[in-house]
């Protein structure tokens, strides 16, 4: 690597850059984000929503130092114009996870810009996250989730359900079963195919964050239900089309994360008495009914496949609310 940082070509900017010429940001900016934006989208495993996240980041920073400080290149911008930047959006009430993402966001645009040669040193080396304050997941009870998988679903005529009402009955069924057995997210539930499933071991073959691959298992209620699903509920609503996807939408094609969290929100809603909310909490109260059953960190933190001990830790805090509450209920002198 050179020691003197390359200028950026005004010729470079091309087409591409083009679609954020109404932003107004100097030309180095603009082709510097267009780089950026391809480096996220082929050398990073990021989700189209995090790219979009990084992105609006470091266009709002870029706009910054050209408007506030009149910085024209981005060998300019020094860990000043960073903080400055990040308090700012403090100011503006951000909440701590929103500030944490941020500094994430301009740490990632620094040393791309430091590998690329467009910058000589990485001003965000010494940035520091705002601290994020963890917020505890809400958890169900034991009888908030026997209501919630055993009850059975009414139809609203009174009718009985048409062959494809009872295949999304089984679908859904299915969905909150598994999810509550297994703790998965909703994105690797829907990656799931039908051959990821072991019927004779009862286990789930999970393509997980950073296309790690795990092995989960599940129990017989999950299995019933994954059987009821595939066996007579998935011929209803599969098309030519529809693939080796494990969960159909009513159309044939693969479910889609946002179709799993609404029907899990019409769900927990159904209970009346949960702030629960969303396929996140299912996988929040099978991490917590878990280690109140006695399982060890270690294996709780493999099931949910978290890179980190520590974010498996969040839900001893949940357990130890959970006991301290129990006490105090049950103990003449608590």
């Amino acid at each position: 690597m050179s020691s003197e940082p390359h200028s950026v070509d005004p010729a470079a900017a091309g087409s591409a850059a083009g679609a954020r010429d109404a932003s107004g940001l100097p030309v180095e900016y603009e082709v510097a984000l267009d780089g950026f934006e391809r480096y996220l989208a082929l050398e990073r495993s990021r989700s189209e929503h995090t790219r979009r996240a990084y992105l609006s980041d470091v266009t709002s920073l870029l706009e910054f130092a050209a408007t506030e400080h009149g910085i024209k290149a981005l060998a300019e911008i020094d860990l000043a114009v960073l903080r400055l930047w990040l308090g700012e959006q403090q100011a503006r009430g951000k909440a701590p996870a929103t500030l944490a993402r941020h500094a994430a966001s301009l740490r990632t645009f620094m040393a791309w810009a430091l590998r690329e040669e467009i910058i000589p040193a990485d001003p965000s080396l010494r940035l520091r996250s705002p601290k994020n304050a963890k917020r505890l997941p809400h958890v169900l009870q034991d009888s908030q989730m026997r209501r919630l998988l055993d009850d059975e679903p009414q139809a609203e005529s009174g009718a009985a359900p048409t062959p494809r009402q009872r295949a999304v009955s089984d679908r859904d069924r299915a969905i909150l079963e598994l999810l509550y057995a297994t703790g998965i997210r909703v994105g690797e539930l829907t990656g799931l195919d039908v051959d990821d499933i072991d019927h004779d071991r009862r286990t789930l073959r999970v393509l997980g964050k950073g296309d790690k691959e795990r092995t989960v298992p599940f129990g017989q209620p999950a299995h019933q239900a994954l059987s009821d699903w595939i066996s007579r509920g998935r011929t209803h609503l599969a098309i030519n089309g529809s693939g080796p996807a494990l969960f159909l939408g009513e159309r044939g094609a693969r479910m889609g994360a946002r179709q799993v969290r609404s029907m899990v929100q019409r769900a927990l809603e159904g209970l009346g008495d949960t702030a629960a909310r969303g396929p996140h909490a299912l996988r929040h109260t099978a991490a917590t009914h878990l280690l109140d059953g006695g399982a060890d960190l270690r294996t709780v933190q493999e099931l949910l496949g978290h890179s980190s001990l520590a974010t498996t830790q969040l839900y001893t805090h949940v357990s130890v609310d959970r006991l301290r509450n129990s006490y105090q209920q049950a103990h003449p002198r608590a």
